[in-house]
């Protein structure tokens, strides 16, 4: 039970330094919590909010990631290295597929319930 708190406790910290620290993290929190009411009024099922607000969640959680993956490579070394590019730019390019994925899901169901 005490190893469960402990991570409650470092996720907390991870959000909160995300929060603080990382402008697309908050502004993909803003999108979060504006998107809450939209997905309910869109969705015709459960099923269909749980993806249009699990679809922003991924991108979140990638960015987490990909935040994740600068700070190693910041604490490693701020000179240029061809590896460290190559890090982060995956690490960017997972975040702009999750943000693709999202919005092909809500663009479908916007589609699918003004015109299907």
């Amino acid at each position: 039970m005490r190893r469960l708190i402990n991570a409650f406790w470092n996720s907390k910290a991870g959000i909160t330094y995300l929060l603080r620290n990382e402008a697309a993290f908050r502004e993909e929190a803003i999108v979060l919590i504006v998107s809450l009411p939209v997905a309910f009024w869109l969705s015709q099922n459960v099923a269909t909010f749980l993806l249009l607000i699990g679809s922003i969640l991924v991108i979140m959680i990638v960015e987490m990631l990909n935040t994740g993956i600068e700070q190693v490579c910041n604490g490693l070394s701020r000179e240029y290295m061809d590896e460290i590019k190559v890090a982060k730019d995956c690490g960017s390019a997972a975040v702009l597929l999750a943000t693709l994925l999202a919005g092909a899901v809500w663009l479908t169901t916007i589609w699918v319930y003004f015109f299907g």
